[in-house]
């Protein structure tokens, strides 16, 4: 077998506190910029949509090249690994200095394109906050790579407490720069900045040491080689489609739960921040598998990755279910932290104790499972049902709940459950084949 069960928990357990700690820095990064008042937080929370969008664009990018790297793995060959490696880094430095370049030049157009007419107070945080964090994006971009190729390299513990480490410093600098200089969202932005600088550059560093299995000592070079990029965009531009659309998803969604009044909008805004919670575990083990699955099927080897990822889908299951029963119980108890209305908090209950059933029954095959078939190539068949799903039953099936049935938030929350439901199915049938084993075969040449 290539992985002993202590292997995968050394791969799983240090991604589990990785996500922990991305959801509760989140959440206090949110309370500390709160306090400069609400023009900073609306132009904050404006300029992290686009930001999520890049994010999610440069980790889609990231997938394709630990993707390529772990076949080259499962092959032993770990010259060409280190060869892809190098070439993501160089590839992601160069997509990010062009997206920098535009988001300087642009960005008063850019934030009146995207958002039209808001308060001059709120844009001007907007503008503060968006220049300040664009010089960030090539060394978040470098981060994503590197920290996606440890995790090919079955190495999450290194990626875990370089993410303590930026963390902490994005945390103790809001506090310097925020509470201290008294300089607000600029504060913010210079420390998220920072915290990412010196996490690249650590990682970095890291990556060039010649006993891993991938480094890129002997590699760097400033020429792209197309035939590797060509296999990492195979993978990536169809995943950062997929992250895209539902981003744009979720932010349509958000225009329509805004209707249904201020209530409803509290509601959905804390059952999202405890739904997080509840699939943590899930979103630890789907990057695991990403890595796992990669390996097995470089080496040709499908039986494995068959049963690795039953293994971990039941992982992701018990653990989820675990979770979901705490939230269960214990709902009406943890909400009393929110101080929410009581309109409010019912409604939370409600939504929450729905996602938790929910959750256990459909979350794992309708996002863990398409991990084995991405890390095979198998991204185009993925990426069209996760559209089609996203919008013809999370969305349209929202707004007929809403407009027809009168269901409100919950409603919305049905809907995503059913678009749920239908990616489980199509994921099921499309796995039980064997098409998907026959994506990549030509990664076993050489690059």
């Amino acid at each position: 077998m290539l992985y002993t069960n202590k292997d995968l928990k050394r791969l799983i357990i240090p991604l589990i506190f990785e996500q922990l700690l991305a959801i509760l820095v989140g959440m206090v990064d949110t309370v500390m910029i709160a306090g400069v008042g609400e023009a900073a937080v609306s132009g904050v929370s404006l300029v992290d949509t686009i930001n999520i969008l890049v994010i999610n664009i440069t980790a889609a990018l990231s997938t394709g090249g630990a993707v390529v790297a772990g076949h080259f793995l499962g092959q032993k060959d770990s010259e060409n690994a280190s060869r892809s490696a190098w070439q993501l880094v160089l590839f992601s430095i160069c997509l990010s200095l062009i997206v920098t370049v535009v988001f300087l030049g642009a960005h008063s157009p850019l934030l009146r394109i995207v958002f039209g007419k808001v308060e001059p107070e709120v844009m001007k945080n907007a503008s503060t906050y968006l220049v300040i964090t664009a010089l960030s994006i090539c060394p978040l971009a470098i981060y994503n790579a590197c920290a996606a190729l440890f995790r090919a390299m079955s190495d999450s513990k290194t990626t875990m407490f370089i993410s303590i480490v930026m963390n902490l410093i994005n945390l103790v600098g809001n506090a310097i720069l925020i509470y201290g200089a008294k300089i607000g969202v600029a504060g913010a932005a210079i420390a998220t900045t920072f915290s990412r600088i010196v996490a690249a550059v650590i990682i970095m560093y890291l990556m060039f040491h010649s006993d891993r299995v991938i480094n890129f000592r002997g590699q760097v070079t400033w020429k792209i080689n197309a035939r590797i990029i060509k296999k990492i965009l195979y993978i990536g531009i169809p995943n950062s489609l997929e992250n895209s659309l539902f981003q744009l998803g979720k932010i349509l969604l958000l225009s329509l739960i805004s209707t249904f009044g201020t209530y409803a909008i509290a509601a959905n805004a804390v059952c999202n921040t405890l739904a997080g919670f509840n699939i943590l575990p899930g979103q630890a083990i789907n990057m695991a598998l990403l890595s796992v699955a990669s390996m097995c099927i470089g080496a040709g080897d499908f039986k494995q990755a068959r049963y690795y990822t039953r293994k971990l889908m039941c992982a992701a299951v018990i653990c989820m279910t675990a979770i979901s029963g705490i939230l269960f119980i214990f709902a009406p108890w943890i909400l009393k932290i929110y101080q929410l209305t009581p309109q409010t908090e019912n409604l939370a209950i409600e939504v929450l104790r729905y996602h938790t059933i929910l959750a256990v029954i459909f979350w794992v095959p309708s996002f863990t499972m398409p991990n084995t078939l991405r890390a095979a190539g198998d991204v185009i068949w993925t990426m069209i049902i996760a559209a089609a799903s996203m919008w013809i039953f999370r969305i349209g099936f929202a707004y007929v709940f809403s407009r027809y049935f009168d269901a409100g938030l919950l409603g919305v929350w049905v809907a995503m459950t059913i678009d749920w439901a239908f990616r489980a199915l199509c994921y099921g049938i499309r796995y039980r084949g064997n098409k998907w084993e026959r994506y990549m075969d030509d990664s076993k040449a050489g690059a």
